[in-house]
């Protein structure tokens, strides 16, 4: 019965955690050109990926230490093109301050032959939160912005946070996309507490990163230990989640020297 009160509370918690307190409007955003198509399938180089990484709250130190690691195993394949943004004021320094303004003009930015965008942060079904301004980032406009910065470029995206299936919608799931989420639009993700390390689903993501080929092969890698994980920790609902891997990139490599 022990066990299980501990299971039930850190559940709890988890669930909390994960959740925006404060929201606001959507972040206002700007159309762009297109982008000039490149090479979709099989192998780009690490010289020519370009990352934006996003820590978009800092309750829990589990958020910039995600971005932190997958910042190092990103360099340690020779990706030098990686832009980092935290919610840490304090801590934030060299890198930039995770504000809707600085995170979606670094996401229209463009540049390179790849896109990586990796935000772990609180979230609702309306978007993922960025505590700088206390406001979300919802799917129109990280859509809006990633048209304008990476065009038909193979671009990857993963969202580390709780109902971020919401970014599964019909227009983010274009051919040249892999999209990653945390969780189904109405589950919540787990390991958001002022105790963790990483989130669950980040944990799982790093723990996979060196193991696989493709980022399908990486998606499917991390569910799979997402979901052991949740049954270890007796966390219920599950989070259950979410891949999509457009047709232009079912055999898109991880970034290679």
């Amino acid at each position: 019965m022990y066990v299980r009160l501990v299971a039930f509370a850190l559940a709890l918690l988890s669930v909390v955690a994960c959740t925006p307190q404060t929201t606001s409007a959507p972040p206002p955003t700007s159309r762009g050109t297109s982008v000039a198509a490149a090479p979709v399938n099989g192998v780009v180089s690490a010289g020519r990926w370009r990352a934006v990484l996003i820590a978009g709250d800092n309750n829990s130190p589990a958020f910039d230490n995600g971005v932190r690691s997958l910042r190092e195993k990103l360099m340690a394949r020779g990706v030098r093109d990686i832009a980092v943004y935290s919610s840490d004021a304090v801590r934030a320094a060299p890198v930039q301050l995770a504000s809707t303004a600085n995170v979606a003009a670094a996401l229209r930015a463009g540049g390179g032959d790849a896109c990586f965008v990796f935000v772990t942060s609180h979230g609702e079904e309306r978007g993922f939160f960025l505590r700088p301004d206390r406001r979300l980032f919802d799917p129109g406009s990280l859509d809006r912005v990633l048209n304008a910065g990476c065009g038909t470029l193979p671009t990857v995206v993963v969202v580390s946070a709780c109902h971020s299936g919401t970014f599964m919608t019909p227009d983010m799931r274009k051919p040249n996309r892999v999209i990653l989420t945390a969780a189904a639009t109405d589950r919540t993700s787990f390991g958001c507490g002022t105790g963790d390390q990483y989130t669950y689903y980040d944990q799982c993501l790093l723990q996979q990163f060196d193991g696989v080929a493709t980022w399908r092969e990486l998606a499917v890698a991390t569910r799979s230990c997402v979901e052991g994980l949740e049954r270890r920790m007796g966390m219920r609902p599950p989070s259950q989640p979410q891949m999509f891997v457009g047709a232009q990139v079912a055999g898109l490599r991880l970034p290679l020297p």
